[in-house]
């Protein structure tokens, strides 16, 4: 296969028995009008986000849900609150609930809701070992941005040994461009890129 890398990229990965719906930060900082992260149209990813954690929930596969959050003082924020000033937003004494799931996205009793400092949802979380002790092998993840969380995220799924499909109408970005150039280069090394129509054909 080839793909914007040429010849040598852009294998396909494919699904295995067990898949989770992954939805990362899809929360109100970046849904809502005053969010610090607003994106320009969060309304289709965040119905498409809808789409897959129903589809998931009808079928019994597992609904996981990250979320950012900062102790007062962003001490456990590192150099990423350094480079990126705005994730001041989700310190816990910030003010502006900007950091809770965007309705009409809400975990369900049971659904593990992952809080994370950095732009993985596997750097210094325990979600590989909740994965794994759920049987999961397929990792499908919704949310945003493109270019930041879902991207690093989709990276570590493959390094930690999960089939990433990072559904295209269910993430978003600032601009169509980067949502797109992010997505190809995805798609051409880290993980399969899918629509959503064909993931929702796959949970169910």
């Amino acid at each position: 296969m080839s793909g914007p890398h040429g010849a040598g990229f852009s294998g396909r990965i494919g699904w295995g028995a067990r898949p989770a719906v992954l939805v990362i930060d899809m929360v109100r900082a970046y849904t809502e009008p005053a969010g610090p992260f607003k994106l320009p149209e969060p309304g289709p990813a965040l119905a498409a986000c809808a789409e897959l954690v129903d589809a998931a929930r009808a079928a019994e596969h597992p609904v996981v849900w990250t979320v950012v959050r900062y102790i007062s003082g962003l001490t456990d924020g590192g150099l990423f609150v350094r480079k990126v000033p705005a994730l001041a937003a989700f310190a816990e004494d910030a003010g502006g609930d900007w950091g809770e799931i965007a309705l009409p996205l809400k975990p369900q009793p049971g659904e593990p809701v992952v809080v994370k400092q950095y732009a993985s949802a596997f750097f210094g979380t325990s979600l590989a070992s909740t994965l794994a002790a759920a049987g999961v092998d397929t990792v499908v993840a919704c949310g945003v941005s493109t270019s930041g969380c879902v991207r690093a995220s989709a990276t570590d799924a493959l390094q930690h040994g999960f089939r990433p499909q990072v559904v295209r109408q269910a993430c978003a970005d600032r601009t169509p461009e980067v949502h797109a150039a992010n997505l190809a280069d995805l798609d051409a090394k880290y993980a399969d890129v899918v629509d959503l129509d064909d993931a929702l054909a796959r949970l169910r």
